[in-house]
């Protein structure tokens, strides 16, 4: 049976122009233990569970900031929710679930599981086996069983789009792309087909992105990683690092703003990118946003536009590991290259993304709900069209790595906790 419990959370505005961060703490049905601190000062941030090492940056660290479009100063929002959470836990037996979507009425809810297996969860029969089907995958490290997407004619075609780690000849991996026909039954993926693979495969482990997100036209976005190979990030000749955009069946538009240029690949709409492992399509522009980690500190937030450079990793607001400078990084900017619409200083190691445009939670409207891993939060940045005017972290008092969050066909957030026992959460607001 779900169980059902009662969180709070705090909520914190933003003040431009230099002002401090303001703390206020929202009511609940009990007393509230002292909220922790969205950035410990000396903390040493982590990308996608990569352990972090050597000697904290220096400097006071900061909270999320917002780049381009900033609001006046000395303006803050106030739209944090006096209201307490109501968490319902759905399922618990999940093993590091990595990302889950809704099939239509009441069929219920796909979710991968990155050591290579989709399940189907149902609200009267809860967790089923394993569907059938599947394409083997590379599971190690961050590499397995990534996203998971219905193609818009679903009702018709019963396809379902799976992203994953796919190892090559020479033992290295990359994202690969494909679909299944998924059974009336939901208990086996038929004729399973490849339509996009990452080339040269380049990873031992880290840095697959990735997220499927299609937009109203029916074009597929994949957000990718660059394979812990930063340079690659940079070459259009390669596909690491990129956001690449196709038609459903894997074939490239003619408009994609590389076709037809020597030595750059035609998948390509964006470049720049470090590890993406949040995507989704503003529900009131009709605009991909992506999310990717930071390596220690600069997580950002960004609107891929065709043909723009994301800066990785020449621009970044992060260091490495080791505390030493990124080697190519020539400053937080560079000309010619994309600034983030947000980013945080001390990386939250976010993962997943979702629009909140539900009628059910007006507190709620425009916000943009995204997972954080290693500071253990549901994190809600408060939006003013495409500017981030506020942040909220929720959850964090379940201490749980959040990997994915979406927004159910009833208006409640779905969340995933990355974890050996890794949960299906059920998160709404208490009358």
């Amino acid at each position: 049976m779900p169980t059902d419990n009662t969180h709070h959370r705090h909520w914190k505005p933003i003040l431009l122009a230099g002002a401090a961060w303001l703390l206020a703490a929202a009511a609940g049905a009990q007393a509230q233990a002292a909220p922790r601190s969205v950035v410990a000062a000396g903390a040493a941030p982590t990308a996608a569970g990569t352990p972090a090492a050597g000697t904290p940056a220096a400097g006071t660290p900061s909270a999320g900031t917002p780049v381009a479009g900033a609001p006046a100063a000395n303006h803050s929002s106030q739209a944090g929710s006096t209201r307490a959470l109501r968490v319902s836990e759905l399922a618990s037996e999940l093993d590091h679930p990595w990302s889950l979507a809704f099939l239509p009425g009441k069929e219920g809810i796909l979710i991968t599981e990155r050591p290579g297996a989709l399940r189907l969860w149902r609200p009267d029969t809860g967790l089923q086996s394993p569907i059938s089907g599947v394409p083997k995958v590379y599971a190690k490290s961050q590499g397995g069983l990534l996203d998971v997407a219905l193609a818009p004619d679903f009702a018709q075609s019963r396809r379902v789009y799976l992203s994953y780690a796919e190892s090559g000849r020479s033992g290295k991996a990359g994202t690969t792309v494909g679909y299944g026909r998924l059974s009336e039954d939901g208990r086996s993926l038929a004729d399973f087909t490849v339509i996009f693979r990452q080339e040269p495969k380049l990873s031992t482990g880290e840095h697959f992105g990735s997220r499927l997100v299609f937009d109203k036209q029916g074009y597929l976005f994949i957000a990718l990683g660059e394979n812990n190979q930063r340079p690659t990030a940079q070459d259009l000749d390669k596909l690491q690092g990129k956001v690449v955009r196709l038609h459903a069946d894997g074939r490239i538009p003619d408009d994609n703003p590389f076709v037809g240029r020597s030595g750059a690949r035609p998948e390509i709409w964006s470049y720049g990118h470090r590890n993406q492992q949040g995507a989704a399509l503003n529900p009131w522009t009709g605009e991909l946003w992506t999310h990717e980690h930071g390596p220690r500190g600069g997580d950002e937030v960004n609107i891929p536009k065709a043909g723009r450079n994301y800066g990785w990793p020449i621009a970044t607001r992060g260091i490495n590991y080791s505390g030493f400078a990124i080697p190519e990084a020539k400053g937080a900017s560079a000309a010619g290259m994309e600034d983030p619409v947000y980013y945080w200083k001390v990386s939250p190691a976010i993962s997943g993304m979702a629009f909140y445009d539900a009628q059910r939670f007006p507190e709620w409207k425009h916000s943009l709900f995204i997972g954080a891993l290693k500071e253990r939060a549901l994190i809600r940045l408060q939006l003013d069209g495409d500017k981030v005017v506020g942040e909220e972290r929720l959850l964090e008092d379940r201490d749980q790595r959040i990997r994915d969050v979406r927004v159910g066909p009833d208006g409640y957030l779905y969340v995933l906790t990355d974890h050996a026992k890794g949960q299906l959460l059920k998160v709404g607001l208490r009358n």
